[in-house]
């Protein structure tokens, strides 16, 4: 029965079939409307490129090739081009024992058989994931779940996808010469659709924006030819001055494309319905080819109604645009993905928000973007100099733009600007005869050019092709290129802070209404049933642990029990106050009324230090140093007078304080001269700060400073040898250890990725850190010194404690789903190389990968019989939720904990993944541990999101990227211009910490 029934799913249709005309008639009026009236096509429609040859002409038609013999077999192409899953030769030469095991662990984890083949999500590996024995595993889920906590009726934004599992889905590679972009591509396939319904038998395929084109049926034939023609103006017909011909635009002709598609693989559902399966052999991969289809289908409809920005749709229809300064937007959308978890396939849907570039002049958005650039439009005679130059170029490149000087539907690209000023401009007419760029424009136009001064645009990256600034303006629908201010980033991150009931209800208008992934036909095309339902399920709240707290010298032991779960030390010390003997103080600016508060400062923060149990002398080595804040743009001196201080000191210095008027550049250099050539730990703050000098201000000062100089803030009172004998036994320790890479933004193409490294240096309390920092090769994500870093990390520990540990728990942030494979191949083989350096030393690793950067969002179920009501209502949940059932893997070892409390916003839990658990850790054992060590968190009184030995690495990896931050780098950064994109540059290594400062936690 299945065998025929594939049969008729693949059986190629005819003209006859399913009424071909019309099937598409729905899809042909819903194109019409967005064609004309669609606010997301005009955007779409500016951002096409401009600048592309024109081929010969041919006319329109439609030739059918012949078929491919009935005989042929499909596989996908891309299965060809797979890289192997076996283990690879490791990056680190260590002794075979050390090696990425492949089935055969150490003795310490023989329970690998309660393992599963790790599921990659990446967009390169689609095929099958290798079922040899060699295949590297991921950690299954231990148990059924954990059973510790209060449950309470939760709902999650993951909305349950049917499908039909013998629905087979046709992947047609589709190739469009010339290349086009996504937006282009999209208008060339909507066209192509509408005028070949025949040929492609009624059918409505999803495309992805590139070579992959998904139908539920077959077409007419498996090779398939089109020409389709849009109207684009191209390179050959461009001026010098971006226009085309004087003919109007109607009687110009069209970019011509050619599209070939050709069948390459079909896609059964069956083995995905096997893999979600409850009783599916655990070896079975997941289908990835088979769910980007349904992903695709999924966001056909919204791409073309929306602005598509990664796996977000932005669109004005979701409550307009907001101002957020600089000449940018921010625009509301929503963020959508298929995942398979326990309870099946499942849609999570989120509210997003993002910065787009506003639809103004270039003048305007000069003046809003750059502060010197302000009274531009009152300053006409203006002309740019220096860096001026360099800093406008920069804001614009790569910005779309139209003219307004003429009516036209032509889009430019900005490559740069012009060497010469706008008056200086001369080009050469269609006759060779030269023209003076601004009588030009008054000759044909009748426009005085205003800023003839400034620069044109260059719009063309191979010839020379100008347009004024003043006559152009940008087009909307952009994602903002540049980084986002301060106030830019405060401004977009309200408008994201949405309470969980609105929050709620603008998913729940997305799922219902016209722009969402319920919207269109392409869903019931594919046979495809999403629930307009949240995900129901039950959550548990984990108890809050006891903590350790000074008390003059005694312990005391507390429990939080407010709803927020923060403690207060009104009647307690930190467990560990650190005495400060030695410091100075320097300020950097500041009015001489800022000045006079200096002393009044001083007393009130020592005299706060003293109640938290903190020595903070009273007496400087030194009276305050007044510094002029012109000092931090001067690398040099700012050197020389911090190590004046540190002489004055007799190089005894603890606690350099440093007072600033405002926030500065300058911060790096100060941050990366204390803490590598001085050799002392700093902390920094704002002269508008020490004016309120309130109670909470001061107290947290004194815990980052108490931190810095080697004490801590709090401690599990139960021992973890305590709460986990089995693992944790008297004689065996271990040490937790977080892993960051941060890396340089989005526009920089040169400067290197940081990695940090931290690691636990006391047992069993587990409360202090070190850390090291490397950088390495630009973007690139595996930690290429980690086995390096492990081993020095491992050194300290074993320098403290007189023997290394017994197991290592390590906490892997910043990865995504994409990399699991990748990370766990290459970094826990890195880890196990690092303890080969020491004889005979196999500990037992478990390697969790920590995600903040997901969007499965947690709400209380308010309807549920079982809530506790109304102290629920329009709030977060509480802290301690844990969720692992319904929403998380399906097989896999994973849950999400929302260890803190909300109070901006709707609550975002943390993902965690176990990779790698050669422990064997229950479910609740290691959900109580990662809760408890939020708890432990060293600067402040409440428990964070972020499991503390990820949240350290974190910080170190920003340190470590404040160190590349020169103020004086504008020469490096005009070197690198020069270098090709392609060229991966050598990164720049890290100064080398000072011994003073590497034994502490400098980085919080």
């Amino acid at each position: 029965m299945e065998e025929t029934e594939v049969s008729k799913t693949n059986r190629k249709c005819t003209t006859k079939t399913r009424s071909c005309r019309g099937a598409i008639e729905p899809h042909q009026h819903q194109h019409q409307h967005s064609f004309h009236n669609g606010f997301c096509f005009q955007n779409r429609f500016q951002t096409y490129p401009a600048l592309l040859p024109l081929p010969p002409l041919i006319p329109l038609h439609l030739p059918v090739t012949s078929p491919v013999p009935q005989n042929q077999k499909f596989g996908s192409k891309t299965h060809l081009h797979k890289t192997s899953w076996r283990q690879k030769n490791p990056p680190h030469a260590a002794s075979s024992d050390t090696q990425v095991p492949v089935f055969s662990v150490s003795q310490a984890s023989e329970g690998l058989q309660q393992q599963t083949c790790l599921s990659v999500r990446g967009e390169d590996e689609r095929g099958s994931i290798s079922n040899s024995p060699r295949a590297l595993v991921a950690a299954r889920r231990p148990d059924s779940g954990g059973l510790d906590g209060l449950v309470i009726p939760l709902l999650a934004n993951h909305f349950l996808v049917q499908f039909d599992s013998s629905q087979q889905i046709l992947h047609y590679n589709v190739e469009i010469s010339p290349n086009p972009s996504k937006e282009v591509a999209r208008m060339i396939k909507r066209k192509l659709v509408e005028e070949n319904s025949v040929v492609l038998c009624g059918a409505l395929p999803a495309f992805d924006g590139r070579k992959n084109l998904y139908s539920p049926v077959r077409f007419q034939n498996d090779k398939l030819e089109f020409f389709v023609g849009l109207p684009i103006p191209t390179a050959k017909s461009l001026l010098p001055l971006g226009e085309t011909s004087d003919a109007p635009e109607k009687d110009q002709q069209l970019k011509l494309f050619q599209i070939n598609i050709k069948l390459v693989s079909k896609l059964d559902g069956r083995e995905l319905n096997r893999y979600l399966g409850k009783d599916g052999e655990d070896w079975v991969p997941l289908p990835q080819e088979y769910l980007h289809a349904l992903d695709i289908v999924l966001r056909e409809n919204p791409t073309e109604k929306c602005i598509p920005v990664g796996r977000s749709l932005y669109s004005s229809s979701m409550g307009g645009t907001k101002d957020i300064g600089g000449g940018a937007v921010g625009f509301r959308g929503f963020f959508q993905s298929l995942r398979p978890t326990q309870q099946g396939l499942a849609l999570n849907v989120d509210f997003s928000v993002t910065a787009f570039h506003e639809s103004i002049g270039i003048i305007p958005f000069l003046q809003k973007r750059l502060e010197f650039l302000f009274d531009l439009s009152q300053r006409k005679t203006r002309c740019l100099v220096g860096e001026e130059k360099k800093e406008v170029e920069k804001a614009l490149k790569n910005i779309r733009v139209f003219v307004c000087h003429r009516k036209t539907e032509q889009r430019y690209r900005v490559y740069g600007l012009t060497e010469e000023a706008t008056e200086n401009l001369w080009f050469k007419d269609r006759d060779g005869k030269n023209l003076r760029l601004v009588d030009y424009f008054k000759d044909h136009y009748n426009h005085d050019i205003q800023f003839r001064n400034l620069p044109c645009l260059q719009i063309s990256r191979s010839k020379p092709c100008y347009l004024p600034m003043e006559l152009c303006m940008i087009c909307e629908g952009q994602k903002f290129l540049g980084k986002l201010s301060d106030d830019q980033t405060a401004r977009i991150l309200r408008m994201g802070c949405q309470k969980p009931r609105e929050r709620k209800a603008i998913i729940d208008g997305v799922m219902g209404g016209p722009i969402g992934p319920t919207s269109g036909e392409h869903g019931r095309e594919f046979k495809l049933d999403v629930s307009r339902e949240m995900t129901k399920l039950n959550g548990r709240v984990l108890q809050p642990p006891r903590l350790k707290l000074g008390d003059g010298g005694h312990v005391r032991d507390l429990t939080p029990s407010r709803h927020d779960r923060q403690w207060n030390l009104l009647d307690s010390h930190v467990l560990e106050g650190a005495r400060i003997e030695s410091w100075a103080l320097v300020c950097f600016g500041g009015t001489p009324d800022h000045n006079s508060n200096i002393l009044r400062f001083i007393n009130q923060l020592s005299q706060r230090c003293a109640q938290l149990g903190i020595f903070l002398n009273k007496n400087m080595i030194l009276s305050p140093q007044f510094e002029p804040i012109q000092v931090l743009n001067n690398v040099s001196l700012l050197e020389s007078k911090l190590k004046k201080i540190q002489r004055a000191s007799s190089k005894n210095l603890q606690l350099l304080m440093c007072i600033m008027e405002r926030r500065h550049k300058g911060y790096a250099d100060l941050k990366r001269i204390a803490e590598t050539s001085v050799g002392v730990v700093s902390q920094c703050c704002l002269y508008p700060n020490l004016s309120k000098l309130g109670s909470q201000f001061l107290t947290n000062l004194a815990l980052k400073i108490n931190a810095k100089v080697g004490g801590c803030t709090v401690a599990l009172y139960n021992s973890l040898p305590s709460q986990i004998p089995r693992l944790f036994g008297p004689d065996e320790s271990a040490i937790f250890m977080g892993a960051d890479v941060t890396h340089p933004h989005p526009l920089d193409d040169f400067s290197p990725s940081v990695a940090a490294v931290v690691g636990s240096m006391n047992w069993p309390e587990a409360n202090k850190y070190i850390s090291r920092m490397r950088s390495q090769t630009h973007r690139q994500e595996i930690i290429q010194d980690l086995s390096a870093m492990v081993g020095e990390l491992l050194e300290d520990f074993y320098h403290e404690l007189a023997k290394l540990p017994r197991r290592i728990i390590f906490f892997r942030d910043g990865v995504s789903e994409t990399q699991f494979y990748k990370v766990l191949q290459e970094e826990l083989q890195a880890i196990k190389a690092a303890c080969s350096k020491f004889p005979g030393y196999k500990p037992s690793i478990t390697f969790a990968v920590v995600q903040k950067r997901h969007h499965t969002r947690l709400f209380p179920n308010e309807t549920d019989p079982s809530a506790t009501g109304a102290r629920f209502f329009n709030e977060n949940i509480p802290p301690g939720t844990v969720v692992d059932t319904v929403i998380t893997h399906p097989k896999e070892f994973d849950f999400y904990l929302c260890s803190h409390w909300g109070m901006k916003g709707t609550s975002r839990p943390t993902h965690y993944h176990i990779l790698w658990d050669e422990n064997r850790f229950t479910s609740d054992e290691l959900q109580n541990l990662v809760h408890n060590l939020c708890y432990t968190f060293i600067r402040c009184t409440n428990p964070v999101s972020l499991v503390p030995p990820a949240y350290y690495a974190h910080l170190a990896a920003y340190r470590g990227r404040l160190y590349l931050e020169r103020s004086d780098s504008a020469a490096f950064s005009r070197t690198a211009a020069t270098m090709s994109r392609a060229t991966s540059p050598k990164a720049t290594p890290l100064p080398k910490l000072s011994e003073n400062v590497k034994k502490f936690m400098f980085y919080c």
